[in-house]
């Protein structure tokens, strides 16, 4: 298997912990305004899986964040590559099984947004999956 440098870690991670912070942070902190705009930009991919839940929407977004501590936690401490790989394997199942409902729910989306919804779910699963590739060992 191909090993690779703690930067690339610290990388994975870091962009990890930016989408964690920000859809979790929009989501906790105002909820409503999440719900009727995400992803932003125009769009809205919320409204059209169900009515607005506000316990539900703030529970996202505390997991989200939740996701973003132990992501940082793994960036601070990289050299334990078992934090590093707990990050990404509770990464992988949350981007793996949300890919999964997204793709049962692409009927509900115009052909733009069905594209839109696989590659960035998709893309967040790929970083996800390549933080479990190993560390390179460090050289002298």
């Amino acid at each position: 298997m191909t090993a690779v440098s703690t930067t690339v870690h610290r990388i994975l991670l870091a962009l990890l912990a930016v989408t964690g912070v920000l859809v979790g942070s929009w989501a906790y902190f105002a909820p409503k305004h999440w719900y009727d705009t995400f992803p932003g930009l125009g769009l809205r991919w919320l409204p059209q899986l169900g009515p607005y839940n506000e316990h539900f929407v703030k529970d996202v977004g505390a997991f989200y964040l939740g996701l973003t501590v132990l992501s940082v936690c793994a960036f601070v401490y990289i050299a334990n590559a078992t934090l590093v790989r707990v990050a990404a394997g509770a990464w992988t199942v949350f981007n793996l099984l949300h890919l999964v409902f997204h793709v049962q729910m692409l009927h509900m989306y115009e052909p733009r947004d069905q594209v839109l919804n696989v590659i960035a779910l998709s893309t967040v699963l790929l970083v996800s999956l390549a933080l479990l590739l190993p560390q390179r060992a460090p050289t002298p």
